[in-house]
């Protein structure tokens, strides 16, 4: 699983996770496990799995590190 940093967390269910590389991927609330979509803080540090979504790369199995 890879590491990034919650950069933003929007109202609309989804957020951006930045990644070791400095790109920002996409996740939507499905994706989280194990907390609360709204548990969910920027800064925050997850772990993930990177997949791909409909309009690209997108975070999957999102959970706090």
């Amino acid at each position: 699983m890879a590491e990034g940093t919650i950069k933003k967390v929007l109202d609309k269910g989804f957020g951006f996770i930045k990644t070791a590389t400095d790109k920002d991927l996409f996740f939507h609330s499905s994706a989280v496990q194990g907390v609360g979509f709204n548990d969910l803080r920027e800064g925050q540090k997850v772990t993930y799995t990177e997949g791909m979504g409909q309009k690209g790369p997108c975070a999957e199995n999102v959970k706090p590190a």
